[in-house]
């Protein structure tokens, strides 16, 4: 790896916020139709279900592009790959605001996608580069704070703005916020950051690896149970206690702002308590979280609670699976946070398509217990990977 050239202290201090906004920006651009499935389906004449699908379709296309982008951009420089990206970002959201209907809305967003899968894993890589081995688990929970941000910030808005201004003005101004964050970047990233090259040599050596497929797998579980919930949490809490949009908009945000304090912890502890253990405590926090929600399914403050605690883990256990596939294997981070990336969409389609289907079936119940068992499963799969954590140290 090339790491930050002498004398950009500047760089040194501000990329790093830098990196998060991206992070902010990619996650409302990916997270948005979870936060008006009602007013994509009520304006383009089409199911909740169906408008779920540009969640599931998207994801689908983000676990593809996300390897496969990692190996055809991996000798561009960082600042000019992670600009392009959230270019194409500021594009496509402003097209979607224009979209005359569902199917051209649809194909925009996965050409959004497509290119815009490469930067969550390339900004974590980025950020190895521009810090010291000792702060890099610091530095890495802090970039993923934006999808925390995301969630806290963006979602709570998205759901206001699109229930009283429409889905287009949400798209719109995520685009005109994509544009100042590139500029943004443009100027805080330093010159010059360049990864480690990634080929099929680097694929065979990820392989090889005893430790990245379990943590790849752990990505999966853990995030295909919580977006059989996530994906359609907005329709299932106005479904089960018949509350209004603005109910549900301090849903999402109590589930955003308790996701960013989760990150803030994480960002403490890890240097000292060690990525595994801090992930443990907050896979666990998911786990009984989505387990709240499913005994309480219908009682509207008792979703909430259950939805605080597990906003507490939904960011920090993706970071620190990237904290602990980049200790893993230093030369492969590149390539395998990018799978981790991929793996992370694989577990979002996978979810999102159970629970489009029991919602579609009116089995409202049941989209919770979904949630739990793939979280238990992710649970115990990490539970299994402590001794390896002691290398990790």
């Amino acid at each position: 790896m090339k790491n930050l050239p002498e004398g950009s202290h500047a760089g040194r201090r501000f990329a790093p916020t830098a990196l998060m906004l991206g992070n902010l920006i990619t996650g409302c651009s990916v997270l948005a139709p979870a936060g008006m499935l009602i007013e994509l389906s009520s304006d383009l004449g089409v199911s909740v279900t169906t408008a779920g699908l540009l969640i599931t379709f998207g994801a689908a296309v983000l676990c593809i592009g996300s390897p496969l982008t990692a190996w055809l951009t991996s000798r561009v420089e960082r600042r000019t790959l992670l600009t392009t990206a959230l270019a194409v970002l500021a594009f496509t959201n402003t097209a979607s605001a224009l979209a005359p209907d569902y199917t051209t809305l649809l194909i925009i967003r996965l050409i959004m996608l497509a290119v815009g899968s490469l930067y969550t894993p390339q900004a974590a890589g980025t950020a190895a580069l521009i810090v010291s081995p000792e702060k890099r688990g610091s530095t890495i929970a802090y970039v993923f704070l934006g999808w925390s941000l995301a969630a806290a910030i963006g979602l709570p808005l998205i759901t206001f703005i699109a229930s009283r201004y429409g889905w287009r003005a949400v798209y719109g101004g995520i685009g005109a916020v994509a544009m100042l964050e590139m500029l943004f970047l443009a100027w805080r990233l330093p010159k010059g950051l360049l990864g480690a090259r990634v080929d099929l040599k680097t694929w065979a050596e990820v392989g090889r690896n005893r430790m990245i497929p379990v943590l790849l797998l752990i990505t999966t579980l853990q995030m295909s149970g919580q977006f059989a919930v996530f994906t359609f949490m907005g329709p299932l809490i106005a479904k089960l206690t018949h509350v209004g949009p603005d109910a549900v908009g301090l849903v999402f945000m109590l589930y955003g702002v308790s996701g960013m304090i989760g990150v803030i912890i994480a960002t403490r502890i890890v240097d000292s308590w060690g990525a595994y253990k801090t992930s443990l405590l907050f896979t666990l926090l998911v786990l009984t979280g989505i387990t709240v929600w499913a005994l309480s399914a219908g009682i509207y403050a008792a979703m909430a609670c259950g939805v605080v605690i597990w906003g507490l883990g939904f960011a920090s256990t993706n970071s620190m699976q990237q904290v602990r596939l980049v200790a893993a294997a230093p030369s492969l981070a590149s390539a395998s946070v990018s799978l981790n990336t991929s793996v992370l969409y694989i577990g979002q389609a996978l979810g999102s398509a159970i629970g489009g289907v029991l919602y579609a079936r009116d089995l409202l119940f049941g989209v919770g217990y979904v949630g739990v068992a793939f979280v238990a499963l992710a649970l115990t799969t990490l539970i299994a990977t402590r001794n390896f954590s002691k290398t990790q140290s």
